[in-house]
């Protein structure tokens, strides 16, 4: 229920809410739900500058949370890693399953000092966390320098029209394993 139902004098900016009073009451009802989001942030934040002042990529930073305790942290390493996949969201999960010895992230929060890029949203879902929270949009990231435009473009593309060329050969080989996996007795889902 919206607390400005309860109370008619709350004021409504986007998803937080102000009390008469201008006490923060925040959102989903809870004024700690957010000092903890902007706690959290502000350690993505640190590390996208951490990550970015030392050189290690770009000035992107990631933390999983579980249970009120950071369970992954990430900085962009592209650069210093010699890696593409390794944007901040995708090392902070990565130390996150880790450390959990999980494969997904039940119960878990992102929280990125940045919109995710495509691969890194396609990551996030994968790992399926209760929660993702940003900062910076991707528009902020465009204009610096980091425009995934193209990517949201291409996703929309048949796989013949797209600017990296796909062909696709050998399905029916390829699906003689998939097809014993499916029969694999103790495989597990994800």
């Amino acid at each position: 229920m919206s607390p400005s139902i309860l109370w008619p004098s709350v004021i409504r900016k986007g998803s937080l809410f102000l009390l008469p009073t201008g006490r923060l009451l925040g959102y989903e009802g809870s004024a700690m739900k957010h000092q903890d989001d902007m706690r959290f942030m502000r350690e993505a934040i640190r590390l996208a500058a951490l990550g970015s002042a030392s050189g290690c990529g770009g000035p992107f930073g990631a933390v999983v949370v579980r249970k009120g305790r950071v369970v992954g942290r990430g900085c962009n390493r592209v650069t210093s890693s010699n890696d593409p996949t390794a944007h901040a969201e995708i090392v902070a999960i990565r130390d996150a399953c880790r450390r959990l010895k999980s494969f997904q992230l039940d119960g878990c929060a992102i929280y990125a000092s940045c919109e995710p890029c495509p691969m890194c949203l396609g990551a996030i879902y994968w790992a399926r966390p209760a929660r993702l929270v940003y900062a910076c949009t991707r528009k902020d990231a465009a204009s610096i320098g980091f425009d995934d435009a193209m990517l949201y473009r291409e996703m929309l593309r048949p796989a013949r029209k797209r600017k990296i060329a796909a062909l696709q050969v050998l399905r029916h080989e390829a699906l003689v394993v998939m097809r014993a996996w499916r029969e694999q007795p103790g495989r597990k889902m994800y």
